[in-house]
């Protein structure tokens, strides 16, 4: 019942084509969920940055070893309300990354890296996801100070 159980009818969508299944999509597990898809148009109103915004150019200011010594400190930087395992959070980064990369369902089609999409339902109430918004709660003051970069 959860997606899983399925048998995909396509095969993989990189060799066989697109996701051809009929399983449960989102809207039937959740059908009074607003459907914010008129939010996903292609026009400049949506995009989170100026028209004149270079991200390459902005890149270019970035210092990566002032990023790479902030995060090397997050990482040993233990939380009372969440303790970092032997004194060190790179598990919990790591286990981040795998789940936002690991969370595509083929079955329906749901989850993936790409959107973000970890920190909202259905994603983020999903039990492999558990605990994952630790790991970003904590790397949210980094993504503050570098975040456009």
């Amino acid at each position: 019942m959860d997606g899983n159980d399925v048998k995909p009818s396509g095969g993989c969508p990189v060799m066989h084509g697109g996701q051809t299944s009929t399983a449960t999509s989102v809207t039937s597990w959740w059908p009074n969920a607003l459907n914010l898809d008129i939010l996903h148009q292609h026009d400049g109103k949506t995009k989170p940055f100026a028209p004149d915004f270079d991200y390459r150019e902005e890149l270019k200011s970035l210092d990566v070893e002032a990023l790479k010594d902030d995060l090397r400190a997050l990482m040993k930087d233990s939380q009372e309300w969440w303790p970092a395992d032997w004194g060190s959070y790179v598990g919990m980064f790591a286990r981040v990354a795998w789940h936002a990369a690991g969370s595509y369902r083929l079955a329906d089609g749901r989850g993936g890296a790409g959107t973000g999409n970890q920190r909202f339902a259905p994603l983020n109430s999903w039990p492999d996801n558990v605990n994952t918004d630790k790991g970003r709660r904590l790397l949210w003051p980094i993504k503050k100070k570098y975040g456009n970069k």
